[in-house]
């Protein structure tokens, strides 16, 4: 029998918004398992993440895995960390980088897969389409303000910069992300992992 994790996969698959990704040959490129203890919510996947299959396969997961203190066994286990983007499908280039997530996409299917993740401990909000989506009011005026603010946002959820290595002037004149949002991020990630 198919667990609801499988339907909703199905579902997204067969859906007609997706039709043209069908034809591409690419599947939607999320996890989720019942177990997972942090649910990790970025913008879409790139072109290289996409054409391997496989979440955050690129320089930004690299990253990105570094920020959050574990390696590639753990950060892939679904019973750990749900990969949730706000598409789940690379959406092509655009005249500056990446063309934005869809913006219906994640009212679609989000909350549906949520619902079947009882032991989320933490949410990581990647990039600001994640959010503004999420923290709705609640965020800042800016992305740069809204990660400041980390703090406010704990213990459930914290917000993070995009780890693309085109952000290195942002991280560079912004270094009290290292010194302050990633010690803190390390720190909540192995609390929520280890079950609290």
């Amino acid at each position: 029998m198919r667990s609801n994790l499988d339907q909703i996969r199905a579902e997204i698959i067969a859906h007609q918004s997706n039709t043209w990704a069908r034809d591409l040959g690419y599947e939607p490129l999320y996890a989720a398992a019942p177990g997972a203890r942090i649910a990790l919510v970025g913008q879409a996947p790139g072109r290289k993440a996409q054409e391997s299959g496989k979440p955050w396969n690129d320089a930004s997961g690299v990253k990105l895995r570094t920020w959050l203190g574990v390696d590639d066994e753990q950060f892939y286990d679904p019973d750990q960390f749900a990969i949730i983007p706000m598409d789940f499908y690379y959406p092509g280039k655009g005249a500056s980088g990446d063309l934005p997530p869809r913006k219906d996409f994640a009212g679609l299917w989000h909350q549906r897969i949520l619902d079947e993740l009882p032991d989320l401990a933490l949410t990581i909000l990647v990039g600001g389409y994640a959010q503004k989506y999420y923290l709705g009011a609640r965020a800042k005026p800016s992305l740069t303000e809204t990660v400041r603010a980390y703090a406010e946002y704990l213990p459930s959820t914290i917000p993070l910069v995009h780890p693309s290595p085109l952000n290195f002037r942002w991280q560079s004149k912004n270094p009290w992300f290292e010194e302050d949002v990633v010690p803190a991020l390390r720190t909540r990630v192995s609390e929520a992992l280890a079950g609290s």
